[in-house]
């Protein structure tokens, strides 16, 4: 079974609203993988603390501009270095410039278009990449559509909309999610009718 690219918890947003630093992000939000989230400052002048999403740690580097949750909205912000020291990577954005701004950034997510991604490799996935696809039981049976993932501790939680308005919550493990073949663009589930009650 492969294994999600979003080991993320829910977004939070930090909590000092004056923080404007990039330009708002005009493109699609539903488009956006989440590769990392802020941890903190790194030093005086501006330095982030990132807590990478991959399993390789300066991934981020690779991407010139990113999508960064800031007081409640994502605004781009230009990555002007980035470093990976023995206790985790760090950047620096333009427009944080000292500790304090830094701080204000702590909890941020920071994400990228899945168009500037490669393919996910061999036993990975994006969640993007599923949203839309058909869930079904292992019998054929249709439960509705994947809407979305939200983060439950560890556990990435996959929302299914179906008829009527009817929602589930399947987590993404393997207990449950038992393939998904994206070529016939399905998601074939274990998910008993006494899950629901």
């Amino acid at each position: 079974m492969a294994r999600l690219k979003r080991p993320a918890s829910s977004p939070r947003p930090p909590s000092n609203p004056a923080n404007r630093a990039g330009r708002p992000f005009e493109g699609d939000a539903a488009r956006l993988v989440v590769m990392g989230r802020i941890v903190g400052s790194f030093g005086v002048k501006g330095w982030l603390k990132v807590k990478p999403f991959s399993d390789r740690p300066g991934a981020l580097a690779d991407h010139d501009v990113w999508a960064v949750l800031t007081a409640g909205e994502w605004r781009e912000m230009d990555l002007e270095d980035f470093e990976v020291h023995s206790k985790g990577p760090v950047a620096k954005l333009a427009g944080c410039e000292g500790r304090e701004a830094a701080d204000a950034l702590k909890g941020a997510e920071v994400a990228v278009l899945r168009e500037a991604l490669a393919e996910a490799e061999e036993g990975s996935l994006y969640q993007v990449d599923l949203v839309g696809l058909e869930v079904v039981e292992e019998d054929g049976s249709l439960l509705g559509r994947v809407e979305g993932f939200f983060e439950a501790g560890d556990t990435s939680v996959m929302v299914v909309a179906g008829e009527g308005g009817r929602e589930r919550l399947i987590p993404f493990v393997d207990d449950f999610v038992k393939s998904v073949d994206r070529d016939a663009r399905r998601v074939t589930v274990d998910w008993k009718p006494d899950y629901d009650a």
